[in-house]
C-alpha cells in the first residue's frame, strides 16, 4: 500500500465490534434445533425457540467447556447441555443444575453464558458482536435494512466460504478495476471493452454510496432489465454492500455480507431480493451467474494468498484504491469509537474518482 492507505490497514484492527454480522439465512435455524457457527473467532451457538425467536449464546458451557450446541432445546426454551444438564435461557442465565441438592447455597440464576443480540429482519439472521468488555451492550441501531416496498423476501441466496481474511474478502469485492479481467465471460465485460468511468461518491451511514448512475451499457446482466437502468452501490461497515438497481417499476436489491469466520476464512453471501413476479423469469439465468460470478471472486483472493504468504508491501493507487483506501479510514474510525478514544466521524469526503475499467 501506499500513503495514509499503508499506515490506515496496519492500525485498524481484523474484526470490527459492536457492529451487526450477518449470521445465517432466517429459513436454515428451524425451531427446537441448536447451530454451531464461528463467527470473529469466537464459537456461538445460534437457536431458535419453540415459539419461533432466534438467539444466540456463546457456544460454551461455563461448567466444563462443552459446546452447548452439542445439547438440546428443551420444551421450555432452556438449553440443555450434555455432559451434565445445566439449562441456560435464551438470554444466557442458568436455569438449573440437576445435580444440586437442597441446602448446596448455589443460586442457578447467578451463572451466566454470554448471549447475542440476534435480530431476524428481511429474510436474514444478523448477530450484534461486542466489543471486549462490552458484553452487555445493547445495539444503538438496527441491521442493515434492504429498501425494498412490501416485504422484503429473499428470492435466491448463493453462500461460498473465502479462505482469505475479512479485509481481502471485503477489498476485492468493492474493487471497481478487477471486472474486465476477473469477470470474463459472455455475459460480462471482457478485457478488449475496457474504457474510462468518472463515478460519484458520498459519505452514507458507517460507509460510502456510489450515487446512482446508468451502469455500463455492454452489461448483458443488466440490459435485461430493459431500458432506462439505473444502479447505486452503498457499502457499510463491517463487510455490507448493497446494490440497488431500477428499471422503471422494477427494483431488484443486490445484497453482498461479509462474516469473518476466523482469521483465515470469510464467508461471502449474496442474497436477491426483487418486487415484481415478472422478475422470477429471470431467475434461471441470475442463479447460476451468480454463482460464477461470487465463484471468480472466490478464486482470485485464494490465489493472492500465494502472494501474501511472504508478507509483501502492498501498493494502493488513485483513483481506482480509493474505495479500499476509504475502508482501511473507516474502520480505524470505527475501532476508535468502539475503544472510546474518539467519537466515529465518517473519513469520507464526497468527490468523482475516475478509472479505467
Amino acid at each position: 500500500m501506499s500513503g495514509t492507505g499503508a499506515a490506515d490497514a496496519e492500525s485498524a484492527p481484523a474484526f470490527l465490534r459492536n457492529l451487526w454480522y450477518r449470521a445465517a439465512q432466517a429459513d436454515t435455524i428451524r425451531r427446537g434445533r441448536l447451530y454451531r457457527r464461528i463467527f470473529l473467532g469466537e464459537p456461538v451457538l445460534l437457536g431458535r425457540t419453540h415459539d419461533g425467536h432466534p438467539f444466540g449464546l456463546r457456544d460454551i458451557c461455563p461448567h466444563r467447556g462443552v459446546p452447548l450446541s452439542a445439547g438440546r432445546l428443551l420444551e421450555e426454551n432452556t438449553v440443555e447441555c450434555s455432559y451434565h444438564g445445566w439449562r441456560f435461557r435464551p438470554e444466557g442465565t442458568c436455569a438449573a443444575i440437576p445435580s444440586l441438592v437442597d441446602g448446596q447455597d448455589i443460586d442457578p440464576s447467578r451463572i451466566r453464558v454470554r448471549s447475542y443480540p440476534v435480530r431476524e429482519q428481511d429474510g436474514l439472521i444478523w448477530i450484534f458482536m461486542p466489543a471486549p468488555g462490552q458484553e452487555f451492550t445493547q445495539p444503538a441501531f438496527d441491521p442493515p435494512k434492504v429498501l425494498l416496498e412490501g416485504n422484503a423476501c429473499p428470492q435466491f441466496v448463493e453462500c461460498q466460504r473465502f479462505r482469505c481474511a475479512m479485509d481481502h474478502a471485503v477489498v476485492g469485492l468493492m474493487d471497481p478495476a478487477h471486472g474486465p479481467f476477473v469477470h470474463q465471460a459472455w455475459y460480462w465485460r471482457s478485457r478488449h471493452s475496457i474504457h474510462a468511468k468518472a463515478k460519484r461518491f458520498a459519505p452514507s451511514l458507517r460507509g460510502f454510496t456510489m450515487l446512482a448512475h446508468e451502469p455500463s451499457s455492454n452489461s448483458f446482466a443488466y440490459r435485461i432489465l430493459g431500458a432506462d437502468v439505473t444502479t447505486e452501490i452503498r457499502f457499510e461497515l463491517p463487510g455490507v454492500r448493497f446494490e440497488n438497481i431500477s428499471a422503471g417499476t422494477k427494483r431488484i436489491v443486490g445484497l453482498t455480507t461479509c462474516t469473518p469466520i476466523d482469521a483465515d476464512a470469510t464467508e461471502v453471501t449474496q442474497v436477491f431480493y426483487w418486487n415484481s413476479a415478472l422478475l422470477g423469469l429471470i431467475k434461471p439465468f441470475f442463479r447460476p451467474f451468480a454463482r460464477a460470478f461470487l465463484g471468480q471472486d472466490r478464486a482470485m483472493v485464494e490465489l493472492q494468498r500465494e502472494g501474501l504468504k511472504f508478507n509483501p508491501r502492498l501498493m494502493l493507487i488513485p483513483d481506482a484504491d480509493m474505495p479500499a483506501m476509504w475502508y482501511q479510514r473507516l474502520k480505524k474510525a470505527w475501532a476508535d469509537s468502539t475503544g472510546g478514544n474518539a467519537a466515529f466521524v465518517n473519513p469520507v469526503p464526497e468527490t468523482t474518482l475516475r478509472w479505467r475499467s
